[in-house]
């Protein structure tokens, strides 16, 4: 293959291109991508979601003082109980949890069952004011709808989900309950035809809004990518191996990183140019894509001719394979060497680093520690790969720097 051909390779490894090439027909991402989408949404609306929650109860106060009026003095104890006893302490209870420290998991979850029930018990105040004469009440279940769809942080297939079981309970109700069966059918009708209107609004809102989330994504991926190999830069590793550290840690499992060098680049570089070197660059790129191929498995150009994979939890047996294929791959590639000292074609050294992240470790001993490892691997002969997962907290960060760049400098 021509090593110019892996740039697209290697782009479309992203979910993120994946999915804007298929589409999403039906609202739906790929699994850890939608998972990313909920998190990104709900974390970007639960202020605004608050604040309508608090107009939320402002508004139950409201039309409880007005169908007071309206209702006036008589036997409407059950729609005031239903009001103030139950709807009202709902929505100040959706509010508080919005300002707890989990508020950004917890909500999605706790919306998604008091956002029906909230709907119920509108209807059941429209029925009851029905009942006793009063038809005007019904506006707030037209009101209800509108935050079901908008307001309340839902998606649409949530929303839908609450607006039809609203719409189900009032004919249902009404019809039992005994209220005039024309009037329920005709708000019934007016009901369906808002939420008709209301959902296809929806739907095309919820579209912009995870095209706009997978344009922004395109974007950061485009800026966190190597413009010359098209794999993720030093800049998204040092972001991406901070992450992973930590959620290593409150996970309680291990972390690789693997710092793969391409041996006497520079005087690969030297005998056959530098457009030469770029391509060399690219597929070797391209050959630590297709040997890291688990969705959590990270590549990224380190600097120079390094290049550096980060694996979330993997196994010893792993490790060995992907090691073992990351040598192979390269050695597929046939790219021809003039000047290197153990083999005709290009080859690569492999520092290990395994480790369970404590708190008494860090990144930068973790980097360290594979550093090491690969002058190890270089020191040694090259061409090979070192594994390493001793402890480091007594390393001192840098300190064999001197005799290794005296090695490197040495040998090209």
């Amino acid at each position: 293959m021509n090593p110019l051909d892996t740039q697209q390779i290697i782009v479309d490894e992203s979910a993120t291109a994946r999915q804007l090439r298929a589409g999403f027909k039906w609202l739906r991402f790929e699994r850890d991508l939608e998972h990313e989408f909920r998190r990104d949404f709900i974390a970007s609306r639960l202020l605004q979601v608050r604040t309508n929650l608090y107009l939320a109860g402002a508004l139950v106060l409201l039309f409880g003082a007005l169908n007071a009026m309206v209702l006036g003095p008589g036997p409407h104890t059950a729609v005031y109980v239903v009001q103030f006893g139950l709807l009202l302490p709902l929505v100040a209870m959706a509010a508080l949890i919005t300002h707890l420290p989990d508020g950004r998991k917890l909500y999605p979850r706790a919306a998604s069952l008091l956002a029906p029930i909230m709907g119920l018990l509108v209807i059941a105040v429209e029925l009851k004011a029905a009942q006793a004469g009063v038809q005007i009440v019904f506006a707030t279940v037209l009101l209800s709808g509108v935050y079901l769809y908008f307001l309340l942080g839902l998606l649409f297939y949530e929303a839908l989900r609450a607006n039809l079981i609203v719409l189900s309970a009032y004919i249902a109700f009404g019809i039992v309950g005994g209220v005039d069966q024309s009037h329920v059918l005709y708000n019934a009708l007016t009901l369906a035809l808002a939420g008709l209107i209301g959902g296809v609004v929806a739907y095309r809102f919820e579209q912009e809004i995870r095209t706009h989330f997978l344009e922004q994504r395109m974007l950061y991926e485009m800026a966190a990518r190597d413009g010359l190999t098209s794999i993720y830069n030093r800049r998204r590793f040092d972001e991406h191996l901070e992450t992973v550290w930590q959620q290593a840690q409150r996970d309680g499992v291990t972390v690789a990183l693997l710092l793969v060098d391409i041996d006497f680049f520079k005087r690969y570089n030297d005998r056959h140019g530098h457009q030469a070197g770029d391509e060399c660059l690219r597929a070797v790129a391209t050959a630590l894509m297709r040997a890291a191929r688990r969705p959590l498995d990270f590549v990224a150009r380190y600097g120079g001719e390094e290049f550096a994979v980060i694996l979330y939890d993997p196994s010893r047996p792993y490790l060995q394979e992907i090691a073992n294929r990351i040598h192979a791959n390269v050695a597929a590639l046939a790219v021809p060497h003039g000047d290197s000292s153990v083999a005709p074609q290009v080859t690569v050294s492999v520092g290990i680093a395994y480790v369970a992240p404590t708190l008494e470790r860090s990144t930068q001993g973790f980097v360290q520690l594979a550093d090491e490892a690969l002058y190890q691997a270089k020191n040694d002969g090259r061409n090979r790969s070192v594994f390493s997962e001793n402890a480091y907290e007594s390393l001192e960060t840098g300190s064999f720097r001197a005799s290794r760049q005296a090695v490197a400098g040495g040998r090209g």
